[in-house]
Order: C-alpha cells, then structure tokens, then sequence
C-alpha cells in the first residue's frame, strides 16, 4: 500500500514538473530561476531548478503529444525506467498557424509556376535578350525560394527539462552526481583585433558555471602564442579564486565580470543578501586591479624583455628575446623576431595553470582581516584550466581555427578526455550559468534519441548592438527561423560558437545505431585515419565513447605525458591521416564549422537547436560596417567553396534527410543569386540613357504577377515572424541587409571563387575585428566609424543608378503633356516604384558610408531629394517632352494593347 502511495506520488510530481517545464524560461538567479544559485550552506538544491512556465507560448506552441503531458497514467506510460520521465519537451506550431502556413506556400508555389507559364507564352521578342536575362533570374529566385522555403514546413521547438536532469543525475557535486564530464575550447589568436578583455572574461565565466566543479575542464587556444595570453591566464587563475566563490556565494548572473559589473540593478536571490553589498564592493575593487594589471601585460612584458636583453647582450649577439616572470625565455612568439622565434615559428606550448580539483568539496575559509570575504560555507574549488599553443612552422598551413581546434581535441584527450565537447569564440561568455546542464538534457534522453545527437546548437546572441540594430547583427531571422525548423528535419547546422558535441562524432564515427564505436575506432586506426598516433590516444577514444564518463586526468603531468602531449601539438602529427577531412574540423574552408556539422549529418548524425532564456551565451558584434560586411564576405564565400568541395550536398549519402539537403544546398549556393539581384539593381541604367522601359508586355499583367507573388512571400515572412518569435524590426533588418549583401559582398565572394577555381589557390579571409570602443564616451562610436575599401563600391554605384533613375522619372512626369495627372506621368512614376524601394533597402548602407553624419538621418534625407530635384531639374531643362500621341501609343504597347514598345522623341 505504501509502495503504491510513493508511486502516486512520484507520477503525479512528475507530471507537475513536466507540465510546468513548459518553454523554459531560466531567471538570473536561484528560487525557480534556473540561472543558477545555492542556498545559505553553499550547496545547489534541484527542488529550486524548477523552470517557469511559458504555456509553451500557448497562442503558437503546442506540446507533441498532448497525452504526454495530460494525466499521471499518461505520463507513467510515456516515461522509461519506471516513470523516469523524459529530459526534454518537444513542441509543434499549432494546426491554426500551420495549415495556413503551408496552404499559402502551396499557393505561391502554384502562382510562380503560372506566372513562369505565362511569361514564356508571352515572349518579348522586342527585348529578347533582356527577357531572356530576365527570366533566367526569375527561375533562379524561384528555385531559391523553394530550397530556402520547404525545410520549414514543419518547425520543432525542443525545450531541455533542468529539474528531470537534476532529478535523474544529481545536481550538486559529489558521489551522487552522474552528469558526464564536458571539455570547453576557446580560441583566440590575436589580442589586438580580439581585445584581451573579452579573452579573460570568457574564462571566468566558465569556470564559475554551475556545473560540478571536478566534472569539466577549460582549454584556451593562443594560436598567436603570446606571452600576454599566457600571463593574462596567469592572472585568471589567481583572480578566480575570488570570483568563482563570490558567484557560488551570491548566485551571480551573468558570471562574466565585466558583463556583471555593468548592470544597473538586479533582483538579489541569493543566501546571504546581508553581505551582498560588502562582498560586491570588495570582489569590484579586486576586478578593477586585476583590469589594470590586464591592461599594463603588454608594456610589463616588453620593460621586462628589454631590461633583461640589455644585460644579455652584454654577452650575447643581441638575442632581443621576449622573458617570463621567472626569467626563462618564453618559448612561443617574441615581440623582436628572431630565426627561431618568428611570428608563427614555434614549438608546441602546453601548460596546465590550473589542476583538476579533488572530488570532494572544499569549503572556503571564514571572514578575517586578511579574507573580509566569508566564503565558510561556499565550495572554493576551480575547475581544470588548460593553455595551449600548438606548433607553428612557416612552411606549414596551419589550417586556422579549425587546426587549432583539431589540436585542442587531440590535447584534452590525453589530459581530461571528457565525452562531450563544448567551443566557444574568445569573445563569447556564459551568460546564464546553467548553459552546460541544458545540452545535457538532449545528449543523454535515451527516449529522444540522445545516442544519435552529435551536437546541440544555441543560438548567438550579442551585446552592445545599437537599439535599432542597424546592420542586423542579431541576425534573428536566421538563427530563430531558419535554425528553428530544422529541429523538424535533421537539426540545425553547426554554427561556429556556442555548440556542444559529442566526442565521438567530432572523431568521424557514425551513429551507434550504424556500427559499434570499439569496431569503427579499430578499423579508422588501422587505415591511419587518426594519424602518427600513440597507444595512449587511441585507446583514449574508446574511453570517451562512454556518455557516462567523468573527467578522469592523470595526477601529474609526468615526462610520458608531457612527451604525447609535444607529439599532438606538432605540425608533423596530421601527415599521412584524415584530420581535416573525416576526422576532427574540417580543412581548407572559411566556414569549417557549416562544413563539419554537414559531415556528421551526411553520416546519419542528428543535431538540436536549443535556446534558453536568459540566453546561454553572448558575444560581441562588430558593429562596425566594414567589419560586419568582412564578416558577410567570409560566410558566403566559405559557402561556395562549401558547394564545390568534397562537402557539396548534392553527394551526400542517403543518410542525409532529403529536406536537410535542401537546406544545405542553399546554404552553399545562395551568393550565386548576386548575379540577377545586382543586374536587377542596375537595370535602370537603361533608362537613364534610352527608352527602353520594358522587359515584359502586355505590362499591366506583368505588374499585377509581380505584385502577387511578391505579396504571398511577405505574408508567408509575417507566418514566420509569428512562429518565430522574432520582431518585425528584425525582420526588416533581414530584408535590408540581405540587399546590402547581395549589391557587394556576394559578388565579390563569386569573384574570389572564381579566382579560386581558375588559379587552384585558396581563398584569404581577413580576421574579423571586434568592437574596441565599449570604454568611450560613446557606446556606439564603432557604428560611425568608415573604413573604405572596394567592397563598398559597388554598392554605392547601386545607389547612385537608383537616386538617378528616382529622378530622372520625376523629370519625365513633369514634362509629360497633359501635366502630373497625365497617363504619360502615371507611367514614369510607375516606373520608379522599384527604384525606391531598392533605396529603402539599402538605407542602412547608406546611413553607414555617411561616418558621423550618419548620426543625423535627416541629413541624408535632405541630400537625396537634393539630388533627385536636381537630376529631375536638368532632364526638364535639357532633353525634349515628348509628343501626347507617342506617349500614348508606348502606353498603349505596355498594357498589353496596340502599339511599338518603345518610345520615340519627338522631331520638333
């Protein structure tokens, strides 16, 4: 009877919990906020995990299987390991929005193919050539729209259970907690374009997640191998002794210093709210000393190297070498070049600065006047933090990030070894702590598939963009539509940042499903897939097969240790294997992270996209518009290259869900659509020097074809904005910054890519520069910055043509016999509809090439009607009207009637 009573109980908890999980929605702080907190002794409770219910956005999201989450016996039938239930919930878009959804894609699919139908029987034997260029570009964005368009037909939010995860793995660290064991990657390379800053804040948030402590480890990537990177991780390592606990102590969000410390107010949620403003006040004076050390690294060095130098030299030949602290040459790049120590010629640099942490908690020390900060109740321990610089050698391709990262996962193999993997960009830091624990939950649902996941996408999120996000820098169409709805088919592609993996996918092994992990790794090793390996990585590989596994490094870093790890490091090591290719990141692309998620999916992998609020992780944008188009620049011109490498998604096997092809074959082939948007663009060229206004007749159809199919892609776009959750600023923003892109950042990719094919030599894509101005006056100084390249030229060239054509219309209606009611007017400014709509689109572009006038759009304004009254004025003054009959007949001609096509001036 009493077994029976604790059932119930444990059905009807589960329920309560499942039914409340809802979308989730995670606070910055403790007590239901699944941001992370602990109680007054210091340890995490999952009982105050619970996330808040959203109703699923009940007017949109409705759960999958409504018996799921309907009734006790329900949710005992659903669940597994006796009412287990289930670590994550799926919702659908109700039927209301869907249907319609898909009906009126089914219409403009429909509309396009008739109006495709009536143009070809409708020939415009006049213009053949320009009809013909026409059409072709009609197909292309057809053909676009439906590779873009059909992998949304079923959009799937998946929503992580925090308080199931903690009930089903423990929460707090310990014996009892089973969560596995996570490896994070950061990378930088350069600390100037990518502020030190950024770096050290990135760290800190890491190693105060919420997440047991002994259960992770933190790997940094100087692939520029710097001594200021090394000592900045130095200072890390002693400032989060301080940091990590005052976060645990104070359940802190989010745990990135700088980030924290800028927020104006925040709802205290906490143990002990009466020494919050005493610790804070201390921990902020500590950071503050710690920025200016930060900040003095680079001069520190180069005094210290040039104290030591100049006695040096008094013995040697005037080796200007770069020294540590402790008086030893550093062995990675020197400020002076030397033969040995050029910029990227070094050897391989692995340094542990923080040991893994011991498996039972270690409480702080009480108040005391060396210590005002009671940390008596507060576990103190730090996770494992790593430094790594691989070895660079000039005559070598280092293969970028992807190298760098393929070292890294070679490196944690040996010392931590963890089953899943989690990367982030240096400039990106955990914004809200439990970001590790949300992944967990679809990595390890047997229910859903957890096996067969090989990554968990989050979206990117960023900070500092300007309220109006000129240069649609949050890119939330993409990342909330797009991404969204391929959690209905294979799962999003992987997306550079943010994303945690599992181990043994990024070694190139198929789902479990296919073969057995032991047989793939024997049968890779055998071919040398893995490259000039020792035993002890090999084997190594099986280990993390196991999604179970804790982090279990080696006590020291013993000569055998440290000898396989100089071996992982070296440049030699990838000879002769499938690094790059099969196994690890994928080689010679800009976007090797698209290229690696495609060849996890083309072995049958699965993928989710997971988005939490408060977001998981956020970054820095370059608001910058050069910056930001250099950014637009390497994303489509690695996706050509995408298309005509190995990674083509038209070769995939049929393990590829038919619909995930679609999608990436749009992904890789989208730049190609320059070619008919910028001729479009230019188009009006022609009538600024002729007559020619026509490229299909009769013209009246032709406009009322355009204005359908063009209005069905906007109302299907506000089904999206609806399901979406995005604004319809973002969505407007998509829209404007896609021209920009297609004006003069994707010709310019199909240029460099044409180059490529033809010469056989690489693509170069310039570092993105972060944002350098957040310590100014104005927090938004970067967007009036103008640095001009060629890249902005043919933009503004579609600009002009357009401003021209604008007023060159305005000049012919009003020289038009019969006046500005005329149909001869009617018809010009008919015309320049389209003019003025390209206009609106590139308005931001505008705003940016304008520098700091772009601060006052009223300026812009006035100068455009400048021009245009003044090209109107000299098209009145210079040029003959034309004769009523004449007009009338090219009018007659246009709206299907009798008539010559074009226009002819009068004699007189």
């Amino acid at each position: 009877m009493a077994s029976g009573t604790a059932n119930s109980t444990m059905a009807a908890a589960a329920v309560t919990r499942r039914t409340n999980a809802g979308l989730l929605h995670v606070e910055a702080a403790t007590n239901g906020d699944g941001g992370g907190g602990e109680g007054e002794s210091g340890r995490w409770t999952p009982a105050a995990k619970r996330p808040v219910n959203e109703g699923g956005k009940g007017d949109v999201w409705v759960a999958v299987d409504e018996a799921d989450v309907s009734g006790g016996a329900a949710a005992a039938a659903g669940c597994e390991d006796g009412g287990r239930p289930p670590l994550f919930r799926t919702y659908k878009v109700k039927g209301s929005i869907l249907h319609p959804y898909r009906f009126l894609i089914l219409v403009r699919l429909i509309a396009i193919v008739a109006f495709f139908a009536w143009r070809i029987r409708h020939k415009n034997r006049d213009g053949a050539w320009l009809w013909t260029f026409s059409m072709a570009g009609d197909v292309w964005f057809g053909f676009s729209w439906v590779l873009n368009q059909l992998p949304k037909l079923n959009p799937i939010k998946r929503v992580p259970d925090l308080a199931a995860l903690a009930d089903q793995h423990g929460y707090s660290s310990g014996e009892d907690n089973k969560l596995p064991g996570i490896d994070v990657f950061v990378t930088t390379v350069d600390p100037v374009d990518e502020p030190i800053l950024y770096t050290v804040n990135s760290i800190l948030s890491i190693l105060a997640a919420d997440y047991p402590v002994d259960k992770y480890a933190c790997y940094l990537s100087d692939d520029g191998g710097t001594l200021v990177h090394y000592e900045a991780m130095v200072e890390v390592a002693k400032f989060a002794a301080l940091w990590v606990p005052f976060c645990r102590k104070h359940s802190v969000e989010p745990r990135a210093p700088e980030n924290y410390f800028a927020l104006k107010m925040q709802t205290y949620k906490g143990g002990v709210p009466g020494e919050l403003m005493r610790d804070h006040r201390r921990v902020r004076r500590e950071y503050e000393e710690f920025k200016v050390r930060i900040d003095s690294l680079s001069t520190t060095i180069r005094q210290r190297s040039d104290a030591y130098n100049s006695v040096k030299n008094v013995k040697d030949a005037h080796e200007n070498a770069t020294w540590m602290a402790d008086g030893t040459h550093w062995p990675g790049t020197w400020f002076e070049p030397a033969d040995n120590h050029r910029k990227g010629h070094h050897d391989g640099i692995v340094q542990v600065l923080l040991n893994h942490p011991s498996y039972e908690a270690r409480l702080g020390s009480p108040a005391s006047v060396d210590n005002p900060l009671d940390f008596s109740s507060v576990d103190v321990r730090l996770p494992m933090l790593v430094y790594i610089s691989r070895e660079k050698r000039p005559w070598y391709n280092h293969q970028k990030k992807a190298g760098a990262m393929n070292v890294m996962l070679r490196v944690s193999a040996r010392l931590s070894n963890a089953p899943f993997v989690i990367n982030f960009d240096c400039d990106h830091y955990i914004n809200n702590s439990q970001a590790f624990r949300a992944p967990m939950c679809f990595m390890l649902d047997s229910r859903g598939g957890g096996d067969g996941t090989a990554f968990v996408q989050f979206p990117q999120r960023f900070d500092d963009v300007d309220p109006t996000d000129r240069y649609a820098n949050h890119n939330r169409v993409f990342f909330d539509g797009t991404m969204l709805s391929l959690n209905g088919v294979q799962g999003p592609s992987y997306l550079g940042t943010g994303t945690m993996f599992r181990r043994t996918a990024l070694y190139g092994l198929e789902p479990p499903q296919c073969l057995a992990a032991a047989s793939q790794i024997k049968a890779m090793n055998k071919a040398n897939k893995f490259g000039s390996t020792t035993s002890s990585f090999v084997s190594s590989m099986l280990d993390s097969a196991n999604q179970e596994r804790s982090i279990t490094p080696p006590g020291t870093v013993d000569e055998s240790v440290a000898g396989d790890l100089a071996a992982l490091t070296t440049c030699a090591y990838e000879y002769g294997s499938s690094w790059g290719r099969d196994v690890g990141w994928v080689y010679n692309i800009a976007t090797e992270d698209v290229a690696t998620g495609f060849r996890m999916h083309r072995q049958g992998w699965r993928s989710v996209y997971c988005s939490m609020e408060p977001a998981a992780f956020r970054g820095t944008a370059p608001i910058n518009l050069t910056e930001r188009l250099y950014q637009i620049l390497r994303w489509s011109g690695g996706s050509l290259e995408m298309f005509f490498s190995h990674s083509n998604a038209l070769l995939a096997s049929r393990r590829l869900h038919p619909l995930q092809r679609l999608a990436y074959l749009n992904m890789s082939i989208y730049p190609i659509v320059t070619v008919f948007i910028l001729a479009y663009n230019l188009f009006p060229v022609m009538w600024l020097i002729s007559e020619q206004y026509y490229i299909q007749q009769p013209f009246g159809t032709y406009i009322i074809y355009l204005i359908g199919v063009i209005a069905m892609i906007h109302v299907i776009g506000m089904f999206e904005v609806w399901w979406s959750g995005i604004t319809l600023l973002d969505w407007c923003r998509n829209e404007q910054f896609y021209m920009i892109g297609a004006t003069g950042v994707y010709p310019t990719a199909v240029l460099y890519m044409l180059l490529k094919l033809v010469t056989g030599k690489g693509i170069y894509f310039r570092l993105t520069s972060k944002q350098t101005a957040s310590s100014s006056r104005d927090k938004f100084a970067d967007l009036y910055t103008v640095r001009w390249v060629p890249l902005l030229i043919p933009t503004i060239v579609v600009i002009a043509v357009n401003v021209g054509a604008v007023g060159l219309a305005l000049g012919k209606a009003a020289a038009a016999t019969g006046g500005l009611l005329s149909q001869q007017a009617w018809f010009a400014v008919l015309g320049m509809v389209f003019n003025v709509w390209i206009l609106v689109l590139l308005y931001p572009f505008a705003l940016g090439v304008m520098g700091q006038w772009g601060k006052r759009p009223s300026v812009l304004f006035v100068a455009l009607a400048m021009v245009v009254a003044g090209v109107a004025v000299m098209y009145v003054a210079f040029l003959s009207p034309y004769d009523q009959a004449e007009w009338s007949a090219g009018v007659a001609a246009a709206l299907g009637e009798a008539g010559p096509l074009t226009k002819q001036p009068s004699a007189s």
